[in-house]
């Protein structure tokens, strides 16, 4: 009877194993492509990600995720104004927050381990080092279980979850993923990252990852990333990517919208002869799209302290044009001009096409640099913000309006 007990408790333990790593498949299938967003928007390594997703939430089966879409388990803290729900933890009802879906909870993740001061080492660190990161979020206090770090290298190990990190990074083919299970490969549009590009833009697929403009390195970056975070993942000091894409140390760490990034200087000429302007391009947009040195383009074309050339020009980018192109300041004054809309004159009808942010005038920023940061004409924000010279202050407020 004794060993008829065992074997039955064999049975039973086995079979509850299979549950639970069928269990961690199906995770795993569901999420991995989040994750891998995650990474190229925040540096965060996909596997670490997952790893930890699988560990807070029992795989998704968690009463606190059931409840609140919560999967890292992060309480509510001070600094919290989202939905809560109250869970026993370290101790009785804790706080933690609520998410209305699972994306917003790893995107809250991604940024509580970015923003978070006691955590910025972790970015030192190399992104494929999942045993440093592992052990790195324990030194900082991420979870209070001793065996912390060895449960995500485990899990990373058990479950091949590295290879999401290669893949986010460029190094692997999404078509060369080893499959969890019957999931489905991963299908951010096989292999290629699609710009959300505002309207007005053109719209340009870049592959994921490292790939090549003109002979020169470049990734194509999210809104939200940090260039900081860019530079660690690529091997590459802060101050050369800030000179390979003309940035300044002034510029926000944290890239305002979609753009291309450098990982080597851009060369002198173009690939080809020239470049047709299209809406919504700017110099410095061309410059990136083409791989070439933004002096190089505004002295091929004589645009020197010119604004912006007008859509449908040609510019040059291997030799000097015979003359400048017109500017969009010629032939906005020359055909009807489309009305500006300031903050008094948004209304309900109006307001889903129009998003206004602020911009805080920092040291030393011009009305170029920050006309090159937001994509947009100089002249538009000189009309915006009503300017009729070209001086600004420190601190001083200016609208930027997207449509």
């Amino acid at each position: 009877m004794k060993r008829l007990l065992v074997v039955i408790t064999i049975f039973a333990v086995q079979g509850l194993k299979a549950q639970r790593n069928n269990d961690v498949i199906d995770y795993i299938n569901t999420y991995k492509e989040i994750a891998i967003r995650e990474m190229q928007r925040s540096g965060v390594p996909a596997s670490i990600t997952l790893a930890q997703g699988i560990h807070e939430s029992m795989a998704g089966k968690s009463d606190l995720v059931q409840r609140s879409n919560n999967h890292f388990g992060i309480k509510c803290r001070t600094e919290w104004k989202g939905e809560k729900v109250y869970h026993d933890d370290d101790a009785r009802g804790e706080c933690f927050r609520k998410y209305a879906k699972a994306d917003e909870s790893y995107i809250d993740h991604s940024d509580f381990l970015r923003n978070g001061a006691r955590y910025a080492f972790l970015f030192e660190y190399d992104p494929t080092d999942y045993n440093k990161w592992a052990h790195g979020l324990k030194k900082a206090g991420y979870a209070t279980n001793p065996k912390y770090a060895q449960i995500l290298i485990k899990t990373i190990e058990d479950y091949n979850l590295q290879q999401y990190t290669l893949i986010a990074m460029g190094k692997l083919s999404p078509k060369d993923e080893v499959l969890a299970g019957g999931g489905k490969p991963v299908s951010i549009s096989n292999g290629v990252a699609i710009r959300d590009i505002p309207a007005g833009k053109p719209a340009v697929d870049y592959p994921i990852g490292e790939f090549k403009i003109n002979r020169a390195k470049v990734i194509f970056a999210k809104a939200g990333t940090s260039l900081l975070g860019i530079a660690k993942q690529y091997d590459v000091s802060l101050k050369h990517l800030l000179d390979f894409n003309e940035l300044s140390e002034d510029d926000d760490d944290v890239l305002a919208e979609d753009q291309l990034i450098f990982l080597q200087r851009k060369r002198r000429s173009g690939e080809v002869e020239f470049h047709e302007v299209k809406p919504g391009e700017t110099l410095y947009s061309i410059s990136q799209a083409e791989g070439i040195r933004l002096d190089n383009l505004i002295n091929y074309n004589h645009l020197q302290d010119q604004p912006e050339p007008a859509v449908g020009e040609k510019l040059y980018l291997q030799s000097k044009a015979p003359e400048r192109p017109r500017l969009s300041t010629e032939v906005i004054a020359s055909g009807p001009q489309p009305p500006v809309i300031t903050p008094d004159q948004i209304t309900p009808a109006n307001s889903s096409a129009v998003t206004a942010s602020l911009h805080i005038v920092r040291e030393k920023e011009t009305l170029y640099s920050i006309a090159k940061k937001y994509s947009i004409t100089v002249e538009q924000l000189k009309e915006w913000n009503k300017l009729t010279g070209n001086d600004l202050k420190t601190g001083q407020e200016l609208v930027i309006y997207k449509n």
